[in-house]
């Protein structure tokens, strides 16, 4: 009968806490795991979590241009904006941790601070100053392309090798609420005047 290996470890339960404790990483980025099974090839998970992950950093760009859009607005239309904005922020806060879990679903790592998102974005960096709303509907308006551009092309790609998770979720969940976006943000343009309709012109 074999013998009970008793533990020699000194450590005992305390109430302290333990600070400042560090380890090596788990896992390193631009890795996939194979931990959860997808029936999907390593290669095909490798170039989806990079393709995902540029994807995300553009989003977050996205949502945060927002939030600085819904503080700096200003101008007779201010509220409606103001309130627009923040619903939007919201809707892109969503579609960040969509795609941020379906990296980590892959068994890739997905980025979350912002000197590595602002090191992947493609989205052009805003000054830090206020700006007037029709060019704050043109900027969000211009990162909305980069997004809409990269989910047509990763819904492409996803499907054709096969990766269908990826393809859905980023045409529902992505791309399709991008496109609303875009329509909301498109009207705001609309060179018309606010309190006198054009007269009628009378028939021959």
């Amino acid at each position: 009968m074999a013998k009970k290996t008793l533990s020699t470890s000194n450590h005992k339960p305390t109430p302290n806490p333990r600070y400042h404790q560090n380890a090596p990483e788990l896992q390193d980025f631009g890795t996939v795991s194979s931990r959860i099974p997808l029936q999907l090839d390593e290669p095909v998970r490798l170039e989806m979590t990079e393709q995902l992950n540029v994807l995300l950093a553009d989003t977050i760009t996205l949502r945060d241009l927002y939030k600085k859009s819904h503080w700096q607005v200003a101008g007779p239309t201010f509220y409606q904006l103001h309130l627009l904005y923040d619903k939007h922020f919201e809707e892109q806060s969503e579609m960040v941790d969509t795609i941020a879990e379906r990296i980590q679903t892959l068994g890739g790592v997905s980025l979350a601070m912002a000197a590595d998102v602002a090191e992947t974005t493609r989205i052009p960096r805003p000054p830090k100053g206020r700006e007037e709303v029709p060019v704050q509907l043109s900027r969000l308006l211009d990162a909305h392309q980069t997004v809409i551009t990269a989910c047509r092309e990763l819904a492409e790609r996803s499907a054709r090798i096969g990766d269908l998770g990826t393809n859905d979720l980023v045409v529902s969940d992505v791309l399709r609420p991008n496109e609303m976006q875009v329509w909301f943000l498109s009207e705001h343009l609309v060179d018309e005047p606010v309190v006198k309709a054009d007269p009628l012109e009378k028939s021959a």
